[in-house]
């Protein structure tokens, strides 16, 4: 495992070597913040002001990078203990695993020694997926499950209805009535990016309800598996006949903007996407928009479970005012903060209760408030998936491997939306990517 580990960082540090953030020190109490760039870590960058002024002496230093480029960056870090950050930004994949390995520092005695922080206030899901032996090494800046977003003006133009609680079947049906490629306008927006937090977040929730694993309950792997081939086929068909124009680039940030400024029917994605979908300052199709549980095929349920979160590297030097600012960027006052200075549809959701008993965020929250935290509650593995699997996870495999084996995969999945490779062929080499892993396993076992 270590020399595993030791790989990963090295592989990170190359794939990272011109992302431009360099090697930062922490000199003088100036704390170095490593931070995905999506929407709502943005507006928390430009409020770093109101922490500034509240807390003299500290200067917050942020290095924002793009999800694929800010995992690679802050593993790397983390893993050969470089100590160039003084929080990290990580998820419900990372920390359980990095606690485990004593990467990270125990949050618990900072969370009760800060007086109205109330981490009792966090969604339970949520907090356990932050959890190791109990014990909080991350908080969550925001949480999510996965829904889809529709048009319901285009719906009702074409005579259509969207269920409650559709299917993959009946949202392909739908994409292919509401394709207009004259007008511009995808049936749906689907990722199709390389990285294994990109285009295999929503795939492996395709494939989960499709029936299909990525390894057996003894670490067989299963990616040429008729189930898995079905979900690949699905998902890469409906992409290139029906999906947005530069599909096999396309992430989350691309499809919320194609979506936004009206170039698709539907956009099946994390439920976090309302910060885009909603924002009247940028968006074309506020007040257009429905919201429906993710789409099933043989489950109950497929919308995944995730949280972008807040760490301190076991290394860190400023540990207290490290502290200082997550709590501030976590705490129940934050999202006032961002409803009152950005509008309601940008606060951060999916993470604390408290969030959604304000008035002006349930009023402006009414259309997706409900399937998001109904999403949240239905994440667990004995819902989205058809049959028991050896790892945790639900849109990832939760072993320290996936981070390399996820992005081969997307990878191949990419080239085959793209048209340049077969579903069978792409799946092919994956299996033989996932065979490897799965061996390591076995060994273990043995």
């Amino acid at each position: 495992m270590r020399k595993l580990l030791c790989l990963l960082a090295a592989t990170a540090l190359l794939v990272t070597g011109c992302a431009g953030a360099g090697a930062l020190g922490t000199g003088g109490r100036t704390l170095v913040v490593a931070i995905v760039s999506n929407p709502q870590m943005k507006d928390a960058i430009s409020l770093k002001g109101e922490f500034e002024q509240a807390n003299p002496g500290i200067k917050l230093k942020f290095v924002s990078l793009p999800e694929n480029e800010a995992r690679a960056k802050i593993t790397a870090s983390t893993a050969t203990q470089g100590g160039e950050f003084d929080v990290v930004m990580i998820s419900n994949y990372e920390a359980p695993q990095w606690a485990a390995n004593g990467w990270l520092e125990n949050l618990e005695p900072h969370m009760k020694a800060t007086p109205g922080y109330d981490e009792a206030d966090f969604i339970p899901s949520i907090r356990q997926s932050l959890s190791y032996e109990n014990q909080m090494y991350a908080v969550p800046f925001y949480g999510e499950s996965s829904f889809v977003v529709y048009r319901k003006d285009l719906f009702q133009k074409a005579g259509l209805n969207m269920p409650a609680h559709p299917t993959w079947e009946q949202i392909a049906d739908f994409a292919a009535k509401l394709d207009d490629k004259k007008a511009g306008v995808a049936g749906i927006c689907l990722r199709g990016k390389p990285g294994w937090g990109e285009s295999l977040a929503p795939f492996t929730t395709v494939a989960n309800t499709f029936g299909a694993q990525w390894f057996d309950k003894n670490w067989n792997a299963k990616l040429t598996s008729p189930e898995f081939t079905q979900a690949a086929n699905f998902y890469v068909n409906l992409l290139r006949e029906h999906g947005e124009v530069g599909a096999s680039s396309a992430g989350f940030t691309e499809c919320g903007t194609k979506y936004a400024q009206g170039n698709a029917a539907m956009w099946y994605d994390a439920t976090s996407m309302t910060g885009t979908t909603e924002d009247p300052k940028t968006s074309h199709v506020v007040g257009k928009n429905g919201y429906a549980a993710a789409p099933v095929e043989k489950t109950q349920a497929s919308g995944w479970l995730y949280t972008w979160a807040l760490g301190i590297p076991k290394v860190g030097k400023n540990k207290d005012d490290a502290w200082k600012f997550m709590a501030w960027m976590t705490n129940k006052e934050y999202a006032k903060k961002v409803g009152e200075t950005y509008g309601w549809n940008r606060v951060p959701p999916g993470t604390r209760k408290s969030t959604y008993e304000i008035p002006q965020y349930k009023e402006a929250a009414k259309a997706y408030a409900q399937p998001t935290l109904d999403g949240i509650a239905a994440a667990n593995q004995q819902k989205t998936m058809a049959n028991p699997v050896p790892y945790p996870g639900i849109q990832f495999v939760g072993i320290p491997e996936f981070q390399d084996l996820g992005t081969r995969v997307s990878q191949q999945l990419s080239a085959a939306i793209a048209g340049q490779t077969s579903v069978a062929d792409a799946l092919a080499q994956s299996q033989k990517y996932a065979e490897s892993v799965g061996k390591s396993y076995q060994e273990v076992q043995r």
